[in-house]
């Protein structure tokens, strides 16, 4: 009777183990499965934490990058004993030159924006205009309807050759209203002052009929006959400074055309005047209206 207890009770004992047995193996798997899936996860952690490092790695090399670039475009004139700045060409529709507040913008496209052609220019010379000069000694006695224009503050007239420096009235203001809005211009962008230069004025009769013997160019029906049209040199500016101050700063001629051409798209756009992109002349040829 004891026996058969004593069995019972081993039995039962060895149910135990063997249901303990189970469950080991049971909750060794669950938490093999368990320990791999958070492996796997802390991998992908890892990869995710990493590739935002390398992201924020180069976003910032990017800004550093365009930092410098920033730093580059705004950086101020060169001084007159170091090397003029080099310029890289228009690429898009805004120049790059910058002060900081005020860039250089310039003009889309100096054809598109200066487009006027001779034929237009000489319809408004003829309506606002004298009747051409016949020669200097005619010039002489026409003084009445013209205004002499000489060199002053805002800008320098050239030594002329082919032709006389008169003008009608309301050209000569257009004139003046131009050196002085390039004035403010190059004031406000914080460049050194320079005038404008001023490479042909009035032509007689005469000094057409000249300068066709040897510029093919030359029309015979020019806007220069009326007092209306002027010529500005955009490769040629007169610096202005003292002589008992310090040497100015360098500034490109390109970059002066550049405020220039400003000017005239502004002048032009307010229907004071004509223009056209000389290439040849690299001039602005300018008939008021």
């Amino acid at each position: 009777m004891h026996f058969s207890d004593h069995n019972c009770t081993f039995a039962h004992r060895m149910k135990k183990i063997v249901v303990t047995k189970m469950n080991f193996l049971i909750g060794f798997i669950v938490v093999t499965l368990v320990l791999a899936g958070v492996k796997r996860v802390a991998g992908i952690d890892a990869n995710v934490n990493e590739n935002a490092s390398v992201n924020e790695n180069a976003s910032v090399n990017e800004n550093e990058s365009a930092g410098e670039n920033e730093n580059l475009t705004s950086h101020p004139i060169p001084e007159q004993n170091s090397p003029a700045r080099s310029l890289s060409p228009l690429t898009s529709k805004y120049n790059r030159f910058l002060d900081g507040k005020h860039p250089i913008y310039s003009v889309s496209s100096f054809k598109e924006e200066f487009p006027d052609t001779n034929a237009l220019q000489l319809t408004a010379a003829e309506k606002y205009g004298v009747k051409p000069v016949a020669n200097r000694v005619d010039a002489e006695h026409r003084k009445s309807e013209l205004v002499y224009i000489g060199s002053n503050p805002y800008y320098e007239v050239r030594s002329l050759s082919s032709s006389i420096p008169y003008l009608v009235p309301r050209a000569a203001v257009l004139l003046q209203d131009i050196g002085k809005n390039f004035f403010d211009s190059l004031q406000v962008k914080q460049i050194p002052l320079h005038k404008i230069m001023v490479s042909s004025v009035l032509r007689t009769q005469e000094d057409v009929a000249k300068l066709r013997q040897h510029n093919r160019n030359a029309t015979e029906k020019s806007c220069h006959l009326y007092g209306t049209t002027f010529d500005i040199s955009y490769t040629k500016f007169q610096t202005v400074s003292n002589p008992a101050e310090a040497p100015r700063r360098l500034v490109r001629d390109d970059s002066l055309k550049f405020v220039l051409s400003e000017v005239l798209r502004d002048l032009r756009n307010q229907k004071r005047c004509y223009i056209k992109h000389e290439v040849k002349q690299s001039c602005f040829h300018i008939t008021v209206r």
